[in-house]
């Protein structure tokens, strides 16, 4: 992937959805969650018509602080799972990244959890929350369980009028890894999107 990628939330939709870019404009995929569903469920296009689905994203359980996504390609393969930690997140944001229900590959966490409780705050606010987006920048970094050095980070971008998250690559990564990280921030800012 040619880093960083650029991510933007559709404004007007029932189901939330993201276009991700490459440093070069080229659509990497496009993220729809189905809507009036229990249980969490994610589908990851190769295209913005929806057309052709690479991955799919699903919960382990109704509506729960605990709940497991696993990550499948097309095929029914599994790639891994990211799991919310519980209490844990809460306040920080703290989800645990496996490679195909292995043992934790990756952590993600929240670096300031003041700057989402802010941005949320203000968001809600008239006239006030159209500059809340242009002030407080929630940042995510994505840490090697086995190293604890930082691969990747995700961060809120300034913008009017919509969601947009950059993602960086801070180390480097085999594709594999790469593409779990990726897809588990993915889920992870439509969980904590949805939080606030």
């Amino acid at each position: 992937m040619n880093f960083p990628l650029d991510l933007r939330f559709k404004l007007v939709a029932i189901s939330r959805q993201i276009a991700v870019r490459d440093s070069l404009g080229t659509l990497i995929c496009y993220v729809k969650q189905k809507s009036f569903k229990l249980k969490e469920a994610v589908t990851v296009f190769g295209d913005e018509a929806q057309t052709r689905p690479l991955y799919t994203i699903n919960a382990d359980r109704i509506i729960d602080v605990s709940a497991q996504y696993r990550i499948d390609d097309v095929n029914g393969q599994p790639l891994g799972a990211v799991k919310r930690r519980g209490m844990r997140s809460l306040w920080r944001a703290h989800y645990e990244v496996s490679r195909d229900g292995g043992q934790p590959a990756f952590v993600i966490e929240e670096a300031n959890p003041w700057a989402k409780v802010a941005d949320r705050l203000l968001s809600e606010l008239p006239v006030v929350g159209l500059l809340s987006g242009y002030v407080f920048h929630p940042r995510y970094v994505v840490t090697r369980t086995d190293t604890g050095s930082v691969v990747m980070e995700a961060e809120k971008q300034p913008a009017f009028f919509e969601g947009k998250f950059r993602i960086d690559a801070r180390a480097a990564m085999s594709a594999e890894d790469e593409r779990l990280a990726v897809l588990s921030l993915l889920m992870m800012l439509l969980l904590e999107r949805h939080r606030g």
